[in-house]
This record gives structure tokens, sequence and C-alpha cells, in this order.
């Protein structure tokens, strides 16, 4: 029958590009969170001295992590439904399998235990938040370091893919993606106007 499970799980829409429409998209953003994640990296340098730009960064990093969550969820639901295209890419190394989960968690830990130090917590629960914040950033620094590593050979292959003439053709659906990728950057810099500032009163009560 035409309307079988079965078949369902076969068809794979043409318009998002499938599996690899997906890689090529998670890919993306992975470039895109490396570029932002160094460059919040050099703001801890002198984080007092920088704290905007920290705040600012970190915010803008909140709709980029969303959407390649989301991309990567993506493909493991569909692995373990069962579709044929993401069952015959297969699934990650068993290790960043593994991983994986510890890893998205941890990013948002990250990143929300320092949005919520900047804008909505009491003063009273500065110094527990601000202490989630540190501790999950150096564990959040190991699994990265290990993820990273893992993808780095993929990443470095398609992260450009739908943004150049002859490559962006091959697979459809460039378009959306790329609209993803740039929504989310615009989402982010918006929300980072509103919350930066909030940075340096919100933590640092009277100025630096």
């Amino acid at each position: 029958m035409s309307g079988s499970p079965r078949r369902a799980r076969e068809h794979e829409p043409v318009l998002t590009g499938g599996v690899e429409g997906n890689s090529r998209l998670t890919t993306a953003l992975a470039a895109i969170l490396l570029l932002l994640f160094f460059l919040e990296g050099i703001t801890l340098l002198g984080v007092r001295a920088h704290l905007s730009l920290h705040v600012f960064i970190g915010t803008l990093l909140i709709p980029v992590s969303v959407v390649k969550a989301g991309s990567t969820t993506w493909r493991f639901a569909k692995y373990y439904w069962g579709t044929p295209q993401y069952v015959r890419k297969g699934p990650p190394q068993i290790i960043l399998r593994l991983l994986g989960p510890f890893v998205v968690v941890l990013t948002m830990v990250v990143i929300f235990s320092g949005l919520f130090l900047v804008v909505i917590a009491p003063t009273s629960m500065h110094n527990t938040l601000l202490f989630i914040h540190k501790a999950s950033f150096v564990l959040w620094f190991c699994a990265m370091s290990v993820h990273v590593l893992g993808h780095i050979v993929e990443t470095g292959r398609e992260a450009t893919a739908d943004w150049v003439g002859k490559k962006r053709r091959e697979i459809a659906g460039a378009g959306l993606r790329q609209f993803a990728e740039i929504g989310a950057l615009a989402l982010g810099i918006g929300f980072a106007l509103w919350v930066t500032p909030f940075a340096t009163s919100a933590i640092f009560p009277g100025g630096n």
C-alpha cells in the first residue's frame, strides 16, 4: 500500500536535500559555532575588560546552537526511525555518538547560565550561577575538543558547500539552508543587542 509506514520511511523530501542537505546544514552551523566560540575564548583573556563583547557573542551563540542541535537531532531521529538515506549514511563513530548528548547539554548549560547571570538572576544567585558557568565551561571545553577533532575533516569539506556555485547546485535546498543559517545569526544579533546592555550593571554593580 502506498500509505504504508515502510513507504513513508523510504520517501525523503527532495526540497530539503535529504541526508546530504542535513549534513551540509550541520557542518555549516558547526563552522559558525567554532568561529564564535574561538572569538568568545579570546574575550576570556580579559573578561572584565571585554565583558560586553563576551556577553554579546555568548548571546549570539544561542540561536545558532539551537538550530545545530535541531539538525543533529533530526539526523539521529531519521537514522533510528529507519529512513534508508540516513541508515546508509550511518551514525558517527561510537565515541562521538556517546559524547554528542553531553556536548549539547554542556553547551546549553554554559550559554544559558551566562544568560541568566546577566539578565534575570537575583544578586543572591550570582555566585552560584558564576560557578556553574565556569565549571560547565571547563567540562564543555574537554568534550568539545574531542568532538571537534572527530568532525574536523567533514566540517572542512562541507561547511561552505552551499555557498559555492557548482557545489551549491548539487544538493537541493541550499537556499533553505542558507536562510536557516542567516536567520539564526540575525536572530542572535537582535537578541544580543537587547541583552548586552544588562551585562556590566548585572555582574559588576556600580560599573567596572
